[in-house]
């Protein structure tokens, strides 16, 4: 099983200046992080994930870009496959997409212009389109939301294919992982929660006549600084809107606590790791060699 460690930038840590911004993807390429993962979220600091991935891609050689999710009810399918195909073959097969319903806020809804309740609709619609202009020519399809007849995108992906993750622990996001996507990204749920929810996909994958890779499998963790005294209540009572179910000291951990609960994740299968910062650091390159020092020996 490959352990890899990508870094995430979570909806409410943004990327200050174009300076502050390079400081990060370079560091995160000097220390060989796996990737860069950008959360979307229109109404906040965060920047637009297709923007800031193709300046990571462009600036480095080696780091893959992923969304954390991006949202795609609201989008367009054939004008998102053509310039995530294009990021693709640009950046060398880099390019990790990643795909959700978005976050339950009215201010999100408003802003992409989709109705909650046709958010899921609208989604299984447009991913098995988007798929299919990615590896088919002259397209042809008669749906609620698109119509489309002998639609051809290049450049095609030059990963074929072109893998997509899917988040969420809801059943009905279960289910949309096994029948849809290529691999599992969920947040705010533990280890046994993870456990439970891989084993719901691989039943419900199998019914669906496909299979999930086994390495297909990760999580992102938030941290907190070293040296919190506990998951602050504040934070906590998020967690507990987001996962009441669980025990808040299981979706955290501090920097230096990172290790033991990826390994609490390796040991239920899960192989694939985003840590995000709770709190931004004033200074990310001293930030981004302290956490490599303690996440990199995880890498296998």
């Amino acid at each position: 099983m490959k352990i890899r460690i990508g870094f995430g930038l979570g909806t409410h840590t943004g990327s200050g200046t174009a300076e502050r911004f390079a400081q990060l993807v370079d560091e995160l390429e000097s220390h060989r992080f796996d990737s860069l993962w950008l959360s979307e979220r229109l109404t906040s600091d965060c920047p637009d994930p297709l923007v800031a991935m193709t300046y990571a891609v462009a600036r480095t050689r080696r780091l893959k870009v992923g969304a954390s999710v991006m949202v795609l009810p609201g989008r367009n399918p054939v004008v998102l496959a053509k310039a995530l195909a294009s990021l693709d073959q640009l950046s060398g097969g880099r390019v990790l997409p990643a795909f959700g319903l978005g976050a339950p806020n009215a201010a999100e809804h408003q802003a992409f212009g989709v109705e909650r309740g046709e958010r899921a609709a609208w989604f299984d619609e447009a991913l098995p389109l988007i798929q299919r202009l990615w590896s088919e020519d002259h397209v042809d399809h008669d749906g609620a939301r698109f119509q489309l007849r002998d639609v051809t995108i290049r450049p095609k992906p030059l990963q074929q294919p072109l893998d997509v993750w899917g988040g969420g622990t809801a059943s009905s996001e279960l289910r949309r992982v096994a029948r849809y996507c290529n691999g599992w990204l969920p947040s705010f749920c533990s280890p046994a929660q993870a456990e439970a929810g891989r084993s719901r996909i691989e039943e419900l994958a199998a019914e669906e006549g496909r299979e999930i890779d086994p390495e297909h499998f990760g999580v992102l963790l938030p941290y907190l600084p070293d040296g919190t005294d506990g998951v602050p209540d504040q934070l906590a009572a998020l967690y507990r809107s987001r996962n009441p179910d669980a025990d808040p000291a299981d979706l955290v951990a501090t920097r230096r606590g990172l290790p033991a609960l990826i390994r609490r994740f390796v040991d239920v299968g899960f192989s694939k790791f985003v840590v995000v910062p709770v709190v931004e650091p004033q200074d990310w390159q001293p930030e981004l060699a302290e956490l490599a020092a303690i996440v990199q020996p995880l890498q296998t």
